[in-house]
């Protein structure tokens, strides 16, 4: 029963590795709650301190916790389930209990890429991340990310812009929206993909749940991109915890004298793969995923990620009062680059702000690419995005 993985993952102070040391022996959970003592001293490699945490056999938080993930319709993957992913299995210590939100999709089927980088990046770290986001997703393969603020946002706005399978792996409770900025982003990959995390729900983060989460996200891929990220860098311990586990890893360039890409330019110069676009991880894999792989680069969209925000803000910046009220028009009968899924979304947000669920029921068009569609209008500054995920439409349609 599910109530016991939650009664071993949450015993305080018993370290992971004899959870999955007792779970080799005696095979589930509730076996181990119902073992006597002197049996659990059997267990391979046990250590007598960390068994005596094992005397407690409290069910009460594993109930609550149940009834948490209920309300909040979060799912629960245990290490025996015949779903959780090999790639993780395999690692050196592997959570023995996962929560998540979404979609699993079939991870051992798909490549996927752990996209990570510095939270304090540049406007070249984040044009580079989300150019790079996009260019995976459209390429077929899945972007991996800590959802942090940064590089790991910007990566995973680019896949969205893209309708990609994303992958988000938070360091809290997946009911924790954290940082609070990425709450949309928490929303999108649930819809578009699935969020893992380790801890329950109400979990707040903490500065020891990241560097545990990072083996979890070059865990779940087959290779880690670091895009931006100084000499010393949570991104740098994932690269090398990718390396532990027998992952590529690849690197952006950057100038020699910028501190924040010191990192990436140490990760090249030891080794890593050197990455100037997406086919330069994509084509590494081709030949593994030949029908999953596209077979040629893919085109990238005008002023993607911060050059298109800069744009607009500039625009913005010396507009008179007057047209600052007004809504700039976008002619429908015209060269306007939208496509139908877009379009569709624009008319009805015509009519008044609406939710993403409305949005879905009106036009029928399923969420995945609702949320595409509506990532690339918000980028492109045709729609707005306020609480509860309702959009209104920043543009005056003319048809």
């Amino acid at each position: 029963m599910l109530k016991y993985w939650v009664w071993l993952s949450e015993l305080k102070g018993l370290r992971n590795q004899t959870k999955l040391a007792l779970l080799r022996r005696f095979g589930d959970p509730e076996s181990i709650f119902y073992a006597d003592p002197d049996e659990l001293m059997l267990t391979e490699g046990a250590d007598p301190g960390q068994l005596k945490l094992m005397e407690n056999h409290d069910l009460a938080p594993a109930d609550k916790i149940l009834a948490d993930c209920q309300r909040l319709d979060i799912q629960l993957l245990t290490f025996s389930d015949a779903a959780y992913p090999g790639r993780l299995k395999n690692i050196y210590d592997p959570p023995a209990l996962l929560y998540y939100k979404g979609k699993l999709p079939l991870l051992d089927d798909l490549l996927s890429v752990a996209v990570v980088g510095t939270r304090d990046c540049t406007p070249y770290g984040v044009a580079c991340a989300e150019k790079l986001g996009f260019g995976l997703a459209s390429g077929g393969a899945v972007v991996v990310s800590g959802l942090a603020k940064g590089i790991d946002a910007a990566a995973t706005r680019g896949a969205l812009r893209a309708g990609g399978v994303t992958i988000g792996v938070a360091g809290n409770g997946l009911d924790v929206h954290y940082p609070y900025e990425s709450r949309y982003l928490y929303e999108d990959v649930a819809v578009s993909g699935v969020l893992f995390s380790e801890y329950p729900p109400g979990t707040e983060p903490a500065p020891g749940h990241f560097p545990v989460r990072n083996r979890i996200l070059s865990g779940l891929s087959l290779a880690a991109l670091v895009v931006e990220a100084p000499e010393r860098s949570g991104a740098l311990i994932t690269a090398m915890t990718a390396l532990e586990q027998g992952r590529d890893v690849f690197a952006v360039p950057g100038p020699i004298d910028a501190p924040l890409s010191r990192g990436c330019n140490r990760l090249i110069a030891d080794g890593a793969g050197l990455v100037s676009e997406s086919w330069d991880i994509l084509r590494e894999y081709q030949a593994m995923y030949p029908h999953k792989i596209l077979g040629e680069r893919v085109e990238l969209p005008h002023a993607l990620g911060y050059q298109a925000r800069t744009e607009q803000a500039e625009a913005k910046a010396a507009e008179t009062p007057a047209e600052a009220e007004a809504l700039p028009a976008l002619d429908l009968t015209g060269d306007h680059g939208l496509t139908d899924d877009q379009m569709k979304l624009l008319r009805e947000l015509a009519q008044g702000e609406k939710q993403v669920d409305d949005l879905i029921e009106l036009t029928q068009i399923p969420a995945r690419r609702v949320l595409s569609a509506l990532t690339m209008l918000e980028l492109d500054g045709y729609v707005a995005q306020s609480g509860g995920k309702r959009f209104s439409i920043q543009v005056e349609l003319k048809e």
